[in-house]
């Protein structure tokens, strides 16, 4: 695979179909566990793009992922 493909996965959140539907309730625990981690508040009516965005950047700010964590996917 080349470093140059895209995968619909990486697409910005922005541009998704279904981006301003309510979060998942996945997104949701996982936001609500990193914001934990990163002592932050999650918004209480985020949509399925704004919590992508907030689930890349707390991943960020979270010791238990941060920039030397390593996930399989």
């Amino acid at each position: 695979m080349s470093t140059n493909d895209i995968s619909p996965a990486a697409k910005d959140p922005a541009d998704w179909a279904t981006g301003d539907e309510p979060a998942t309730a996945a997104q949701l625990s996982y936001l609500t566990t990193l914001a934990h981690d990163s002592g932050r508040d999650v918004p209480q009516d985020v949509t399925k793009a704004q919590a992508s965005q907030l689930i890349d950047e707390l991943r960020q700010a979270s010791p238990r992922v941060g920039d030397g964590g390593s996930s399989g996917a």
